[in-house]
This record gives C-alpha cells, structure tokens and sequence, in this order.
C-alpha cells in the first residue's frame, strides 16, 4: 500500500505562504493529462461543483458521522460507486493521509485539529478521495511534488477545488498576550495557482462560484487567477490576442522564429504554427492562412486563431 499526503497549516509564524504561479507547467500540464485520460466527454461529466451546503459540517454533529456523510459526497462527486472511506483523526504532519490500495475500503486519516475546526474538513476530504480516483485511473505524475500538483489541479477542475481555495484566510489569533495575524492554507497550489484552474473551470462549465467563498482573501486569489487565465485568451495567434502580441507575431511568423508559446514549421507556402490550446493545453497545429476557426481535438475548444 502507498501512502500519499498533502502540506497542513501554513502560518505567519512558521512560514510565509507561497503566491503567484511558481507550478503553472505543471498545472497546466497537468490538465493536458487529465483530458488525454479521460477524454473531453469524460470532463464533461463534471459539470457541477461540489454544492456548500452538501459539505457544511456543524458543530452539533457527530463528528465520525459527519466527516463520513461528507466523505461520501466526494465519493459521490467524483463517480466512485463503490469506493467506501472510512475516515479517522490523528496528530500528523500533513492535513491528510490516505492509504491506496486495491479497494473498495479506503482509509482516511485527517488532522486532530479538524475534530474542533471543522471548516475545512470537506476541502481535506476532497483532495484524499482525489488520490482514490487518480489511482484507480492510473494517473500520476513522477515524483511527489508533481503527483500532488496533479491531485489538487484534477480535483478543481473536476469540480471540488473551490473548497481547497476557500480554505485560504488570514485572521486574527491570540497567542499568549499578544494579538497576531495567522494565516493559513491547503494544497500544493498557491492560492493563485487554485483561482487560475478554477477560472480555467468557470470558462469551460460557464460556472460562476466566487459567491460560494467565506475567505475574503480567497476571493482575492480567484480573482488574481481568473486575470492569468484570461492572458491565456490574448496570446498570439488567438484571435483576441493584443495589438502588441499580433505584431510581435507577424514578425516572428516572416522571420519562421519562435515566439513566447508558438513556434513554426516547415517553409513557404506550407508554414505552420504550432501553439498551446488555451484550454487544455495540448499542442495544436494549423497552416498560416490567416484568421480562421480551429478546433481542439483532445478536448474540442472552438478557437478563432488568425495565423
């Protein structure tokens, strides 16, 4: 059996939190993998997030039962019938443990200081059943920084990851006399990097979840990713892309020289270019002929390119 983990609380005082996009390779190849695996119809089968009322967790419930209920949501979510979670709590390093094996009876260990915070227990529960999903489709990426990557990319694209966002805040805590600003997140991801395939998300399911956060600073992240996900639409040879980036490429295009994202192929008259999808991220090849409509074949984006 393999034992996979993610990062626990970050704090003011134990480390500043990561920000920006440091892992967007990953990421996005990350959703390259998932649409080769499970193709643009396997995606589409997703086309709702996690409800917040369906892994609300109140104070006055068992806690053994609740983290079960909500343990089965995700089960319910991601499509695994008969994946049965059996979820218990510990001290640990990490937020989250699952032990992989060949199922159906997966166990979930989550930290003790979920038995009296329970805000997030559905955003740990996410990532774990993740893991579960991922192994049984044989999707990994080598090396365990990458692999989580992956996990939390899949599970916020598929729908759950609004939740691993929302678990970033900033508040105030008491620490012996002293009053003091904590902050604190989930994942692998920064911050950013989770508003980045969430606004990747919203433009593939036309859905609009920033109501949904309690964090005000994870509010502030989507919005910061949605802006890096929206350069995606004005690079060249897009058809939206800017004055600058069109004429930088029609002199890299004269010229057959590769540019930020794109490169070219062969010679006159059958030049072509070969750039990102800005969706899935798969490389896509198309004769410059000027502007025209391509689409996607791994996971069939209609893109107006002008090349």
């Amino acid at each position: 059996m393999t034992g996979y983990a993610e990062p626990g609380a970050s704090t003011a005082g134990g480390g500043a939190i990561v920000h920006g996009f440091p892992h967007l390779d990953t990421v996005r190849a990350a959703l390259t993998a998932l649409y080769r695996r499970i193709s643009a119809d396997g995606v589409q089968r997703f086309p709702s997030s996690v409800l917040p009322d369906l892994v609300d967790f109140p104070a006055d419930e068992d806690l053994y039962l609740g983290a079960q209920r909500v343990a089965r949501v995700m089960v319910q979510h991601f499509r695994l019938p008969d994946a049965r979670m059996v979820v218990g709590f510990r001290d640990m390093v990490h937020a989250g443990n699952v032990e992989l094996a060949a199922g159906p009876e997966y166990f979930i260990e989550l930290h003790s200081r979920f038995r009296s915070d329970r805000r997030d227990v559905g955003a740990a529960l996410a990532h774990e059943v993740m893991h579960v999903y991922l192994h049984r489709l044989g999707l990994e990426f080598p090396g365990t920084r990458d692999n989580e990557i992956l996990t939390d990319t899949v599970t916020t694209y598929l729908g759950a990851g609004w939740l691993l966002l929302d678990a970033y805040r900033e508040e105030a805590a008491i620490r012996g006399e002293r009053l003091m600003m904590s902050a604190y997140k989930l994942g692998y991801l920064t911050p950013e990097e989770f508003g980045y395939v969430l606004a990747k998300r919203a433009a593939a399911f036309g859905e609009d979840i920033e109501p949904w956060f309690h964090s005000a600073q994870a509010r502030d992240a989507y919005r910061a990713g949605l802006a890096r996900a929206q350069q995606d639409l004005r690079r060249a040879p897009l058809a939206g892309a800017g004055w600058a980036a069109r004429r930088r490429y029609a002199k890299d295009r004269r010229a057959l020289a590769a540019g930020p994202d794109y490169s070219f192929e062969g010679g006159a008259p059958t030049v072509r270019v070969a750039f990102p999808c800005p969706t899935c991220f798969q490389r896509i090849r198309l004769p410059c002929r000027g502007r025209l409509r391509a689409r996607c074949a791994l996971c069939h984006t209609e893109l107006d390119v002008d090349t």
